[in-house]
């Protein structure tokens, strides 16, 4: 097996093959796709407008049938629960013609309280920074699926939005989806990846850990184990069963003989199989809690899946008797149902879910960055001196004028950045407009919105610390203290703002009291003036002193999403697109 290096070379080129024959498809006919469809948990309603602005810009393959499918209305219901959805909308909207498609189904909604920035339009539709234009990972993922639909017979194919699957194989392996049942991709990772991932638990004897691609069977799934779980039920195997030596005697590829576990990705279900979960999902009427397409339904799977799975599982993460009634049924339903897996040997999975992975990934020598070839100033307008630009920093889609400047480690995306701002190390600036003069500290994230209240349009944005917990709840006003903005309490935050403690100042309803639902960033009439408030605000909580908000109307993030216009929101990056192309035929017609 080649060493680390060659292997991440031959993702990179493999990749690029990929991305190329993308680009040949995009604005023409993509052939042998007779359907793909973009399923989400909680799907935000800008999913519609983003697709038909790409489809207008022949950004993506035609001849394809997209769809964007909202969950319904009440209890969140899981990637899962979503899942079954899509599969009711599929054949509502085709009747048993739905059989006879290839579908990619992407769960591209959630909350994304670890990355706000794709909170508002949606994790597909994340900027990534390569390509003229830019692409989103909604066109990187069927970049890397161009191969599939070719050999694959008709099914879904299940994957997530904020992960990255980049792999090689050799020229004359395939990648097929033909089997009954599940069918899923596996990828060699260190044993702490698999603590937050999905494990599969394979037999050693059935692969060889060699070549690019290699069929195989799963005894059993593990859903998020810890390394002691790995080890007791056989997970962990090593990286080649011959390891390579230098001349020198030692080990050439620094990862060969260590320790490593299959963990999950992409999973297909075959027609059959999913007719059987349509099945069960009309029959179980409303769904009252959540449901993981991983967990609930690949944990069921294999000979040595047990009910106790499902008991132990109950007992420790979730509330609620319908959650343990529905898993317990899913693993009868699903009992018997064969999991094929296929080993992709040179293969990284990526995860883009958090600020801190968000800014490694596109800013840090990564191997994402090496693989994907990601670029520090990516269809920008950019005065491209040493000063304005840190070592490391990336910028995407954004226009930074003349004097400004950015810090290593930072990423600016969707933004306009004044001639007078200064921004720190590790910052993230998304969709906003800054023409202040001011010092970003480093560390620091800032997401404007564009938002309509009784059809009156305004603006808010967000500041937090890259590091603040927006997940963390507490559920009693006297444990207020120990929620942190920015490394300080948010109760003396209050304070300096003027804010005081109350039932009112969260907006959830069911005690989920938090930095998410905290109603402490004000509306404004423009969306320069929504930043400047929002950084006078981290400005007093840094120097400890008083910036009142009294008077004004406050929104918790949680509002402003539910109270976002979309339509502004892609108005304001159009307007940073086209002046952006304006700029480059200034500079071609200068040639």
């Amino acid at each position: 097996m080649p060493a680390a290096g060659e292997r991440s070379t031959a993702r990179r080129e493999a990749t690029g093959r990929r991305l190329a024959r993308f680009a040949a498809l995009r604005g023409g006919a993509a052939p042998g796709c007779p359907g793909r469809c973009g399923g989400a948990e909680g799907c935000c309603p800008a999913a519609p407008d983003q697709l038909a602005e790409k489809l207008g810009k022949k950004e993506l393959p035609l001849g394809v049938r997209y769809h964007v499918f909202v969950d319904p209305p009440g209890p969140k219901i899981g990637n899962g629960g979503s899942t079954l959805h899509v599969l009711q909308c599929l054949e509502d909207l085709y009747g048993d013609k739905w059989t006879s498609f290839l579908v990619l189904l992407i769960h591209s909604g959630g909350y994304s309280q670890r990355l706000p920035n794709a909170s508002a339009l949606g994790k597909i539709f994340t900027a990534l920074p390569f390509g003229d234009p830019v692409l989103q990972m909604l066109e990187l993922k069927l970049a890397m699926y161009i191969d599939f639909p070719r050999h694959m017979k008709p099914g879904v194919l299940v994957t997530c939005s904020d992960d990255i699957e980049l792999y090689s194989t050799g020229a004359a392996e395939t990648i097929t989806f033909d089997k009954p049942g599940f069918t899923a991709l596996a990828h060699p990772s260190d044993l702490t990846v698999g603590t937050t991932h999905g494990v599969f638990v394979l037999d050693p004897s059935s692969f060889s850990g060699k070549g690019g691609v290699e069929y195989t069977s799963c005894r059993r799934f593990l859903h998020k184990p810890d390394v002691e779980t790995m080890r007791q039920h056989g997970a962990v195997c090593l990286r080649g069963n011959c390891p390579q030596l230098s001349s020198s005697g030692h080990h050439s590829d620094p990862e060969m003989g260590s320790e490593c576990v299959y963990t999950d990705s992409v999973f297909y279900m075959d027609h059959s199989t999913a007719k059987q979960l349509l099945t069960f999902y009309k029959e179980m009427g409303t769904l009252c809690c959540e449901i993981d397409a991983y967990g609930d339904f690949l944990q069921a799977l294999g000979p040595g899946a047990t009910p106790d799975d499902t008991e132990h599982a109950s007992a420790v993460t979730k509330e609620g008797s319908q959650w343990a009634e529905i898993r317990q049924k899913l693993h009868c339903l699903l009992r018997g149902t064969a999991l094929n897996v296929i080993v992709l040997n040179n293969s990284q999975f990526y995860h883009l879910g958090t600020t801190q992975e968000y800014l490694f990934h596109f800013t840090a020598d990564s191997k994402l960055k090496f693989e994907l070839n990601l670029l520090p100033v990516a269809f920008s307008i950019s005065p491209g001196k040493a000063e304005t630009l840190g070592q490391s920093a990336s910028v995407i889609q954004s226009i930074l004028e003349p004097g400004c400047s950015v810090g290593p480690g930072s990423v600016i995306e969707c933004s306009r950045i004044g001639p007078e701002v200064s921004v720190g190390e590790s910052c993230i600036i998304s969709g906003s407009y800054i023409d202040l003069k001011v010092d970003i500290p480093s560390n620091c994230f800032l997401s404007s919105l564009s938002i309509k209240i009784n059809d009156q349009l305004e603006y808010v944005s967000m500041v937090f610390s890259v590091e603040d917990d927006l997940k963390k709840n507490v559920k009693s006003l006297s444990d207020v203290h120990s929620l942190q903005f920015f490394g300080v309490s948010l109760l003396e935050c209050l304070d300096l703002w003027g804010v005081k403690v109350s039932d009112q100042l969260f907006s959830s309803e069911n005690t989920r009291w938090g930095l998410w639902t905290a109603r402490i960033f004000p509306v404004c009439s423009s969306l320069s003036e929504s930043v400047r408030m929002a950084l006078k605000m981290l400005s007093s909580v840094q120097h400890m002193s008083a910036f009142k908000l009294n008077g004004l109307k406050l929104l918790s993030v949680e509002e402003m999403l539910s109270y976002k216009d979309v339509e502004d929101m892609l108005k304001f990056r159009k307007q940073i697109y086209d002046e952006i192309c304006l700029q480059r035929r200034k500079e071609k017609c200068d040639l």
